[in-house]
């Protein structure tokens, strides 16, 4: 126990601090105003995470080659069941037939038209309805014919793809990459002695151009080797009848080949 005088003494000095201010109690310990603080403690590293597996870039994909399918065809009987059976297209799932060829297989003519119509697609015959009437007359005139049994003044006909495009719309170009090897394979099965390219999309597959068929008309180029001429479509020229001249001179052209002229 403290004595009295030394409680007395503690009392005054009290008094005198609440005299000067000092009223409220801080702290029990005293506190160094001056004094730098000290650094706030870094904290605890957090455990770094496993690394994690990189996923393979995914690569664009590899559309389907139809070549090997379309090499392997020994005979037309054979092509044809090729692309009957043929899924990877698919104009094939809104067509009524698969569209392969009319005429006469050992012809010295091959005729190749675009895609097929609305009529052809119903019947699985290439070339009939509106245009093909013109076109049969076309190549009457020069006393060629689809229904023909000699090879000398038959016709063979067929198209650049087998299915009709929805609506008749253009075909797409991948599309028709897909469908060319099997197109080039019929060319080669048939062995004829000329082409005939009917309008855009064929004398483009086949010539490997970007001109559109009123500046290729009429121009003989190759296709596999063989002779070959484009023709404007006689869909166009029902719709352009003041054309006819200039077929009609692309047919002469044609005539004059097989006359060996």
């Amino acid at each position: 126990m403290p004595s009295a005088a030394q409680f007395h003494h503690d009392l005054a000095l009290l008094d005198w601090h609440l005299e000067l201010g000092a009223d409220e109690a801080i702290g029990e310990a005293p506190v160094n105003r001056y004094e730098l603080e000290a650094p706030a403690p870094k904290p605890a590293a957090k455990p770094e995470a496993a690394p994690q597996p990189v996923a393979p870039a995914r690569s664009a994909p590899i559309a389907f080659d139809s070549t090997p399918s379309a090499q392997a065809c020994t005979s037309l009987d054979s092509l044809r069941a090729a692309i009957e059976s043929f899924d990877h297209c698919t104009l094939k799932q809104g067509a009524r037939n698969t569209v392969f060829s009319d005429g006469h297989p050992a012809a010295r003519v091959m005729i190749i038209g675009e895609a097929p119509s609305k009529e052809e697609d119903r019947e699985g015959k290439p070339f009939i309805g509106r245009a093909g009437q013109l076109l049969d007359k076309m190549f009457a005139a020069i006393g060629l014919s689809r229904h023909e049994e000699s090879p000398d003044a038959a016709l063979y006909i067929t198209n650049a793809l087998p299915w009709r495009p929805p609506q008749n719309r253009d075909p797409l170009p991948g599309e028709i990459a897909l469908m060319k090897p099997f197109l080039l394979r019929h060319i080669e099965l048939a062995q004829p002695d000329f082409i005939v390219t009917m309008g855009n999309v064929s004398t483009k597959t086949l010539r490997d151009t970007t001109l559109g068929i009123s500046k290729m008309r009429g121009q003989w180029g190759e296709v596999l080797g063989l002779p070959a001429l484009p023709l404007l479509h006689p869909a166009y020229l029902l719709r352009s009848p003041e054309k006819k001249r200039e077929t009609w001179a692309d047919l002469l052209s044609l005539k004059a080949r097989l006359d060996g002229k």
